[in-house]
């Protein structure tokens, strides 16, 4: 897990701002924030970029947790305790939203900041696959269309894939990429027979179950929030596929190359016009309850602003820039800290 950046070492001594009234007798003068591995990198390179324009600034503390994991941090109350910004690389569900006002947290500020795709990739010398979202479902679901997962090999999955064995890596349940592959891959597959489809509306709960549990006989390998390990894994063995953030695979196409979903690869082009299958949108969410307690909360953001354009940094680093109006959009959040209206959230 890659928990702590290179600029994420702030000492917490000499506090001198009470973070938002919290209760414990906490104080704190950084900007504390967690989540998503895959927004990780963007947020370390936005919060080395504050702190070199803003002499004197102590250094934010940037966790990768996991989108899911950092929810429930992030919701867990107002006050010095708590983080102040949660990386996200799915939206905010209904459900996390619930537990956080249930917590205090009531006032939220919901910021896109650019786009990624889920990638799949294998090693320069792999077998040169070619998937659909309903081959990931048949080779990953721990029960495909209702019955017991029996697959060891691709060509059972389908005949015109290799007979080697299915090993993919790939993220773990507290991430959101693993979030995002349920509901942009695995459940698209899963509805590509007419009963499952069906099945979402006489039966949520067992749809659910049916169309994202992961099997866990081992052909399926998590990895925890450490997206280069995977890289790492895959790289060293050919007949292996890995699962990550699209950054993760432009960054490393030296030793790796993505694997077409669909009959579209994911580059650049494909993300961002959201023709690849696995593309979505990445956000940070922020306590509006925090914005005046911790001073460098607004600075952090309106960087974050400044570098997620297309001559922004971010796109150096492997972001994949939202649309014009999006991101004005979002600008326009971040200038105003414009709540979020929890009533589109599923």
């Amino acid at each position: 897990m890659r928990k702590w950046g290179p600029i994420a070492l702030a000492s917490a001594t000499a506090l001198t701002v009470s973070a938002c009234g919290g209760g414990s007798g906490e104080n704190r003068d950084f900007l504390r924030v967690v989540g998503s591995s895959t927004v990780y990198p963007f947020a370390t390179a936005v919060a080395e970029a504050t702190v070199k324009a803003n002499p004197g600034m102590k250094s934010p503390v940037i966790e990768s947790t996991g989108t899911g994991a950092g929810m429930k941090l992030f919701c867990g109350g107002v006050g010095a305790q708590h983080p102040d910004i949660e990386m996200a690389s799915r939206r905010m569900k209904k459900s996390e939203h619930e537990d956080c006002v249930k917590n205090g947290v009531k006032d939220i500020i919901e910021v896109q900041i650019g786009l990624d795709g889920i990638a799949f990739a294998e090693a320069t010398n792999g077998p040169e696959m070619k998937l659909t979202p309903e081959d990931v479902y048949k080779a990953l679901a721990a029960t495909p269309f209702g019955k017991p997962q029996a697959a060891k090999n691709w060509n059972e999955v389908n005949p015109a894939l290799p007979a080697i064995p299915i090993m993919v890596y790939g993220p773990p349940s507290t991430s959101g990429t693993r979030d995002a592959l349920a509901e942009l891959i695995l459940t698209k597959g899963c509805e590509s027979d007419p009963a499952m489809k069906a099945l979402k509306d006489s039966d949520k709960d067992t749809h659910n179950e049916l169309c994202t549990k992961v099997r866990t006989d081992g052909a399926y390998v998590e990895q925890g929030e450490n997206d280069n390990l995977i890289v790492q894994k895959i790289a060293a063995n050919p007949k292996a596929i890995g699962i990550f953030g699209f950054s993760f695979l432009e960054e490393n196409m030296a030793k790796i190359k993505g694997i077409p979903m669909s009959g579209v690869m994911p580059t650049y082009e494909s993300v961002s016009d959201f023709s690849y299958p696995g593309a979505r949108p990445l956000y940070l969410y922020v306590k509006a309850a925090h914005v005046k307690a911790i001073k460098s909360l607004t600075p952090f953001l309106n960087e974050f602003a400044k570098a997620w354009g297309m001559d922004g940094y971010l796109k150096a680093k492997g972001m994949v820039v939202a649309p014009e109006d999006v991101r004005t959009k979002n600008a326009d959040v971040v200038a105003k800290m414009t709540l979020l209206d929890a009533s589109g959230l599923k």
